[in-house]
């Protein structure tokens, strides 16, 4: 029988894992403790030398389905799922960097991941920011204390492409950790494993779930670095195993010591609701398409931040790494003035700062989300004042296009 597809795969993972009385999807485990009739077998949990759940912050059953139908999608060997993305994202930072290390990352990111980062310089981390989309760039802020680098594949909210293989090739060669950040993708848009990444890191709240109704964020090893080289990671967590060794780090310094724990109900929402994800993800990207298309030609808008439209700067490698470009697009008014009172007139799309979702959603980028980074800053990210966000849903193309249409016309 040939290989499943990942519709199929998705559909069908709780339910393989057999779970509790023939149900179709993982119960809600709601405990937070959990009994065992032999002392011996708590403390071989405990010492993780045997599988089981001893405290709910870093362990439950519902959490530990969705953590296997997330490494399905991405292709890993494990993952560990947070309360959020944010919290995924910061329990890489402190399970395996140290006072003193070194941090490349792009400086086309999510504005909340900047802010995150510039609490990490304070605990003796050392960043340095840099064009991603030409690995040369990255290669060159690299020093000896370096230890890893940062990219998001689709920048939000900008929409730049990383240099993605080139970063990879890079990383591999000087044995550092590579993490990227695949929101905006998913797994049905792109594999990070193939382009050598060490970690995966997602936030579940935007196109795994996609209903705006759970937050999540999850991590996961791809498998592919050698971690008996790393130097910051501890003998207690090296066991037989060895591709469990950064995982088992990650869960313990990362999710047991500070607590970003996911609860079981958001988790078994972000589960169900990843069961579309190949069919939402599809009609998302194919009306984005059409969007980005149609306010190209429109007389007010000054450009289009699009992966899909031939102008944009990394079409080509768009092209080669996604099957799709994405749902998530940018437009720039050529009066700024205009942003509001044509945000107003909308009545399909939505003012709302989530993305992801099957609605779409819009947001003035530089009045909100990057608002405490200052003019400056967003000059260098490439954010103009007049930016409007869209993360575009799965409503019917025609009533998209005539919403849009009507209020830039207005």
């Amino acid at each position: 029988m040939k290989s499943q597809g990942l519709t199929t795969k998705l559909l069908h993972s709780d339910r393989l894992g057999k779970p509790e009385h023939g149900s179709l999807h993982k119960p809600i485990h709601t405990s937070i403790a959990y009994g065992y009739e032999k002392a011996a077998d708590l403390a071989a949990v405990f010492q993780s030398r045997q599988k089981g759940y001893a405290y709910a912050r870093q362990s439950n059953p519902t959490v530990s389905a969705l953590e296997a139908k997330v490494t399905v999608l991405e292709q890993g060997v494990g993952t560990v799922c947070f309360g959020t993305g944010m919290a995924a994202l910061a329990a890489v930072f402190l399970a395996f960097l140290r006072k003193g290390d070194h941090v490349v990352s792009s400086r086309f990111l999510f504005g909340n991941t900047v802010n995150q980062i510039n609490t990490l310089v304070q605990t003796g981390v050392e960043v340095s920011y840099v064009d991603a989309t030409d690995a040369r760039e990255v290669e060159a802020a690299l020093r000896p204390e370096t230890r890893l680098v940062l990219v998001e594949t689709i920048a939000n909210p900008a929409t730049q492409i990383a240099d993605l293989a080139g970063i990879g090739a890079l990383c591999n060669a000087r044995g550092l950790l590579y993490v990227v950040d695949n929101t905006l993708t998913s797994g049905c848009l792109f594999l990070p494993k193939d382009v050598g990444a060490t970690f995966s890191v997602n936030s579940l709240s935007k196109c795994f779930g996609g209903h705006g109704d759970a937050l999540g964020g999850s991590v996961t090893d791809l498998g592919l670095f050698d971690w008996s080289k790393y130097p910051n990671l501890y003998d207690l967590y090296k066991g037989p195993d060895k591709s469990q060794w950064a995982l088992l780090q990650l869960r313990k310094k990362g999710l047991r010591d500070f607590g970003g724990t996911l609860a079981p109900e958001a988790a078994h929402v972000l589960s169900v609701g990843s069961e579309t994800l190949p069919l939402r993800i599809e009609r998302s990207c194919d009306n984005a398409q059409k969007l980005a298309e149609a306010l190209a030609k429109h007389p007010k808008v000054a450009k289009v931040h699009y992966p899909g439209l031939p102008d944009h700067p990394q079409y080509a490698r768009t092209k080669a790494l996604f099957t799709r470009p994405g749902a998530l697009l940018s437009f720039e008014l050529k009066n700024a003035g205009d942003t509001f009172p044509v945000l107003d007139r909308l009545k399909v799309g939505i003012l709302s700062s989530n993305l992801g979702d099957a609605r779409t959603l819009l947001i003035p980028v530089a009045q909100t989300i990057f608002w405490e980074l200052g003019e400056a800053k967003r000059a260098e990210m490439g954010i103009a004042e007049s930016l409007v966000r869209v993360s575009v849903g799965i409503e019917d193309a025609e009533d998209l296009l005539a919403d849009f249409q009507q209020a830039l016309d207005g």
